[in-house]
């Protein structure tokens, strides 16, 4: 298995692939978006905005220059605000990059079907979900084969957007004869606001901005890059900021023009059609640019435009599914998503199980878009830009933060106004959000509820991995459950399994058994019976209320040869001063061992000569949960015994919801090169 990510990537094809991260949808669907709202004065939004991701992409750069790693957002999230905050905004943006996902390429099937019918929308399913598994796959063969299709696309990208602007700048046909004629009309600018009075004008142009926000989205994506990027520390910051200047003047470009070709009422799909252009396009028009290609070549434009418009769309996707497993890898690294997430695939060196699981998830998004009423874009983009705005308002005061913090770090760009900047733009972001709120008070209550109800779902998972993962969040969460333990015992633990542990063992009387990890003492009780009053039996735990729980049932069953050891550095050792030991029993301990090596070292330390062992693990939760990663190869487990001086079995047994995996054997002599068979 490969270690780590190659780094592959040079100036030329981080540009592109920034270029074509950040424009997709967005430059095709929102400018009619922002016109609906405020008119041809949304040209002023789009300024705003232009200016505002100029100044975010530069904030980037300072971020991704001074931690050029795969986490990204969450990694600057980490240094600034601490685990479960960055876990948060991992989440979200791990979210985010599945939603537009989903989105793109319910926009760009949209684009080549406009129509709806039960047919079409089973076509639109098939179709989404060919170009997810497509995209995975072809992410999932190696960055370098990812690059050559990135690179593709922001090439096509620009043509797209090039074959658009020009037209509409110059008529084609009368330069052809000599004469500098344009196609741009500028009375369709006219009345350029559309408000009324100053106050509502402002008002429109920012809730304009809100609205077309997404589309200098992706910004963060590419900062995933930065593990297979060369020289990433300066590469990647020059590159965010330049490739963002240059979408904002292709943006700008596009939006003035197309404005100034198509009336805004026409373009943002206000007023109804009629003839030959209903027959086309449907009541109103609904892809904005095929009619703005229609206008200006005509039906074979039109039809050649849709296609690239298509095609772009799928390729801003595509930059999305190449870069969310990265952050994925980084949160499974971290221990913040199931380990297994992390595996590098040791042909392509990729992420490849962070793919696997992107893939289901794209394609559930894929589904609640289409099967969720028949404007999934609209739907899917109005839970979409306030999550964005949020993180990115967060992602604002990273910068203030760390260099109060960590002064010393070295950053090899460094953003201007590092003081008030970050600051502004924080309230900006946070500005519109207001505004939104404010001005549909009913509709955006209901849409932050959805939103967020898609962020509170990582809280479980994060405390869930947490407890599995933190030696002082398992202290805490065993404290929490002991009573529950106890009620629960027989049903966490059942008898026959308990009757399979003992079975294991032919004579215990008069045995020195050391129970590691006894919680409120399950096996202790039958240990203590076994070993008679002769014997001794040694019980470790976290949990000091565990414990607490143990010696009051000991002291109903009167044994007196039990003794209680309370070592909340069980995750890492066998208490030092256990000697001796006959047999070392341990029930859903293993899998909370975060040094599982030292821990066995310790055992064969205390262990007497021919020492028996037995590990029982709760394993396959509800059948679906992933297990610990040293829990999923029952060889590479046996290797490991092995190699610190144990000859064990495994045998799964199973169980209504869960298994219990049995790793069971002796201590070895180092003279014994091949496991005995038990």
């Amino acid at each position: 298995m490969a270690e780590k990510l190659e780094k592959s990537l040079g100036p030329t094809t981080i540009l592109l692939i920034t270029i074509n991260a950040i424009i997709g949808s967005g430059m095709f669907f929102l400018p009619a978006i922002g016109a609906a709202v405020a008119g041809p004065a949304s040209i002023i939004s789009w300024i705003i905005l232009s200016l505002a991701s100029i100044y975010t992409a530069a904030v980037f750069g300072e971020l991704v220059g001074m931690y050029p790693k795969s986490g990204g957002i969450y990694e600057y999230s980490k240094q600034a605000y601490g685990t479960f905050s960055s876990f948060l905004i991992g989440w979200t943006s791990w979210l985010v990059g599945n939603v537009t996902t989903a989105m793109l390429i319910v926009g760009a099937i949209t684009y080549l079907l406009p129509h709806n019918s039960p047919i079409l929308l089973v076509a639109k399913i098939m179709a989404s979900v060919f170009w997810i598994l497509v995209l995975n796959i072809m992410a999932y063969r190696g960055l370098k084969t990812s690059a050559v299709m990135l690179v593709s696309f922001a090439i096509l990208t620009v043509t797209v957007v090039l074959f658009l602007t020009l037209p509409s700048l110059i008529n084609i046909p009368a330069l052809l004869h000599g004469s500098l004629l344009t196609n741009l009309n500028f009375q369709n600018l006219t009345p350029f606001f559309i408000g009324g009075s100053l106050g509502k004008n402002v008002l429109l142009i920012l809730v304009a901005v809100f609205l077309i926000s997404e589309a200098f989205f992706g910004i963060e994506s590419v900062c995933f890059l930065a593990g297979e990027t060369k020289n990433p520390e300066k590469v990647l910051p020059k590159t965010l900021v330049k490739a963002t200047i240059i979408i904002a003047v292709l943006t700008l470009l596009l939006v003035v023009s197309s404005l100034a070709v198509v009336k805004w009422q026409v373009f943002s799909g206000l007023t109804h059609l009629s003839g030959q252009e209903a027959a086309l396009f449907g009541e109103t028009v609904q892809a904005p640019y095929a009619y703005l290609a229609w206008k200006l070549f005509g039906d074979i434009g039109m039809k050649i435009l849709v296609l690239g418009t298509y095609l772009v769309i799928i390729g801003a996707a595509a930059s999305w599914i190449v870069t969310g497993p990265r952050l994925v890898l980084s949160l499974a690294e971290d221990r913040l998503f199931p380990p297994q997430l992390a595996d590098i695939h040791k042909k392509y060196n990729t992420p490849y199980k962070a793919i696997l699981f992107q893939t289901i998830v794209s394609s559930l998004f894929i589904l609640v878009a289409f099967l969720g009423g028949s404007n999934g874009y609209q739907t899917l983009l109005e839970i979409l830009v306030p999550l964005v705005l949020l993180m990115m308002a967060l992602v604002m005061l990273i910068v203030p933060i760390l260099r109060k913090k960590q002064k010393q770090v070295k950053r090899p760009f460094k953003v201007w106004f590092p003081k008030t900047g970050p600051i502004l733009m924080f309230l900006f972001y946070i500005f519109l959000i207001v505004i939104w709120i404010l001005k549909s008070p009913q509709e955006s209550a209901y849409i932050l509820k959805l939103a967020f109800s898609f962020v509170i779902l990582g809280v479980p998972i994060y405390l869930l991995l947490t407890f599995m993962y933190n030696p002082e969040a398992i202290i805490v969460a065993t404290e929490l459950f002991a009573s529950m333990s106890l009620w629960l015992e027989n049903f966490t633990l059942p008898k026959r399994v308990r009757k399979e542990i003992l079975y294991l063992f032919k004579n215990l009387e008069e045995k020195h058994i050391l129970d590691y990890g006894s919680g409120v003492g399950t096996m202790t009780l039958l240990l203590a019976e076994k070993t008679g009053p002769k014997g001794k039996v040694t019980a470790t735990d976290l949990s000091k209320k565990n414990l607490k729980i143990l010696r009051k049932r000991l002291y109903k069953k009167g044994y007196e040869h039990v003794t209680l050891l309370h070592d909340p550095h069980q995750v890492n050792r066998v208490h030092p001063s256990i000697k001796e030991v006959d047999v070392v029993i341990s029930v859903g301990m293993l899998s909370y061992v975060q040094d599982l090596e030292k821990v066995l070292k310790d055992m064969k330390f205390a262990l007497k000569k021919n020492g028996k062992i037995c590990f029982v693990e709760y394993v396959d939760y509800f059948k679906i949960l992933p297990n610990p990663q040293w829990l999923r190869n029952e060889e590479v487990l046996k290797k490991i015994f092995h190699k610190q001086g144990f000859g064990v079995q495994v045998v799964k047994i199973h169980g209504l919801f869960w298994n219990y995996l049995f790793i069971y054997g002796d201590k070895i002599g180092s003279e014994m090169k091949e496991v005995p068979y038990i």
